[in-house]
């Protein structure tokens, strides 16, 4: 083939996957405008949070199939620019997700004044480029999107995380996070360089495929197995940070702290999210090679090479045990951590005075719920895929729900702290005497973290426990133990918050909490959904079933 025949058909996919990759554009131009009105005098009026809604709100409606996301599945998933993303009914809906989260983000900063206008194109551009960063590790199917999806949403958290001016404390979060972050991607990208130097490749259907050739019986002597080993465990450090996962968690409480309420809640929904579908990418992406399906390729396979890919083949009956050693190996290294980091994110909390580092060891403890039914979609990949994408919609489910929880209690504690000029726990005594609606919206999250019926939580940690439960064997049923006890420990500090809120008397040092009618309005937004899903979590429920089934083909 010629060089003149490969450039057309790299223009050809290119054209082809731009339509697909509209959302992400649209973000794209709409940091560059943020940009325009900071550097034109004239543009300098219009307020910043006023273009990145708009260019956000847009964004959200390409994103939005036409039909609604009942149509999440209306085509086949498909590689685009030369099998380095993937756009299928998964990306879709994490997409939507992380989009929408944006417009009510961007809302909250507003209302709360964190970005005012002599610096809010430079917050709200950070925000949106954090954003699109995280839509690419929704849709990642190549180590090296990984590793770029991964730092694209990072760096621009590190400088959010120190958006608080004139707060030392704002400093040293930032420091704090960009130091670890920085250790934690240098190890990732040398796991991902072990990897794709082993097997000769580095997109993920053919990671599988050619990992499932491998003899790890014959290669163990030389070591080749071990290096392989090596590289997943480094690969998942990078995988773990963004998730606060036990031991890389260290970041999280102090950051948390450090940051401002609305940054947290920009940092335990959204990075939250687009990690836990990363890991679903990365983990099901490497261990499940195509057995009767292909995944439909945009461009022929000779020129899908010039990226070091290959269209994935088919893996024949003998290849299987191969493959499994490997899916057993990513099992039992997602099931240890998602144990131990929930029982330390409850343990953890417990002692905490300051409400947000109590927030922050709790989102702790909900990755590591999360991160079961990612264990269990892995290892009944080999046995039942219907149930493995059970799995995966299971998780989708719960980040549908953790999201209205997580950004409706962290926009609490913002307009609290504006109120209030406090964010310590102790000074949300009585609140449910001058706060009233404040204070029960509060108490409906804390129930609904627990996963108390008849809220959202309470759907989500049964659907996440029963795929431990479809998928059975000692690993998941002592995980499903774990995830259950641990239920039962969180319930200690969330209801200490919500007795201190309404049986506690108020305390001297403050005054009466007036809440403004519009933030009791956004409260009211947020927290209403976290009932409405417990009640009738149907809708929700067969969006996150249609966002599964196109995995794993």
């Amino acid at each position: 083939m010629s060089l003149q025949a490969i450039i057309d058909g790299l223009i050809t996919d290119t054209y082809s996957s731009l339509s697909l990759f509209r959302p992400e554009l649209i973000l794209c131009a709409t940091i560059v405008a943020l940009l325009l009105v900071r550097l034109i005098p004239w543009l300098e009026k219009i307020d910043p949070s006023i273009v990145a809604f708009a260019g956000t709100g847009l964004a959200l409606w390409y994103a939005i199939p036409t039909g609604g996301l009942a149509e999440l599945v209306s085509q086949g998933p498909q590689e685009i620019f030369t099998g380095m993303l993937v756009c299928d009914s998964l990306t879709i809906y994490v997409r939507a997700v992380l989009l929408f989260f944006a417009v009510l983000f961007i809302v909250l900063t507003r209302m709360t004044g964190l970005a005012d206008g002599n610096d809010g194109q430079d917050f709200y551009a950070l925000v949106l480029g954090a954003t699109l960063g995280m839509c690419i590790m929704a849709s990642a199917n190549h180590l090296m999107t990984v590793f770029l999806g991964v730092e694209m949403a990072s760096v621009p958290s590190y400088v959010l995380a120190g958006a608080v001016k004139g707060r030392q404390r704002a400093g040293e979060a930032a420091l704090k996070y960009a130091i670890y972050g920085a250790g934690a991607a240098g190890v990732m990208l040398y796991g991902i360089s072990l990897l794709a130097g082993v097997l000769g490749t580095a997109h993920l259907p053919t990671v599988a495929t050619t990992l499932a050739s491998v003899d790890f019986t014959a290669e163990a002597a030389s070591g080749r197995a071990m290096v392989l080993a090596l590289a997943a465990v480094m690969i998942m450090v990078g995988l773990a940070f963004k998730l606060s996962a036990v031991p890389f968690h260290f970041w999280c409480p102090d950051v948390f702290e450090g940051a401002s309420a609305e940054v947290n809640a920009f940092l335990s929904v959204a990075s939250k999210a687009a990690a836990l579908a990363l890991l679903v990418r990365v983990a099901l992406g490497v261990t499940s090679p195509a057995e009767s399906q292909e995944l439909a390729v945009a461009i022929p396979p000779a020129q899908v090479s010039l990226v070091a890919m290959q269209a994935p083949e088919a893996v024949t009956n003998s290849q299987l045990p191969t493959i499994s050693q490997a899916r057993n190996f990513v099992v039992l290294m997602l099931a240890v951590i998602a144990a131990v980091t929930c029982t330390f994110g409850n343990l953890a909390a417990y002692g905490q005075t300051n409400i947000k580092r109590l927030f922050a060891y709790s989102t702790i403890a909900h990755a590591g719920y999360m991160m079961m039914p990612v264990a269990a979609a892995v290892y009944l990949a080999g046995t039942n895929l219907d149930q493995a994408r059970d799995a995966v919609s299971a998780l989708m489910f719960y980040i549908g729900v953790y999201f209205f929880m997580n950004l409706g209690a962290f926009a609490i504690v913002a307009f609290l702290r504006n109120t209030m000029q406090s964010e310590e726990i102790a000074d949300y005594g009585g609140l449910i005497r001058t706060a009233p609606l404040t204070a029960i919206c509060l108490t409906a999250i804390l129930f609904g973290l627990i996963g108390l019926p008849p809220l959202g939580g309470f759907w989500a940690k049964v659907n996440a426990f029963m795929a431990l439960v479809n998928a059975g064997g000692p690993v998941m049923i002592s995980l499903l133990v774990i995830g259950g006890l641990n239920t039962v420990l969180s319930l200690i500090y969330y209801l200490r918050l919500a007795k201190i809120m309404c049986i506690d008397p108020q305390p001297d040092s403050r005054g009466p909490v007036t809440m403004p009618f519009l933030p009791v309005v956004y409260i009211l937004l947020v927290s209403i959904p976290v009932i409405v899903l417990g009640i009738f979590p149907e809708t929700l429920a067969h969006w996150t079933h249609l966002a599964g089934l196109q995995v794993l083909m």
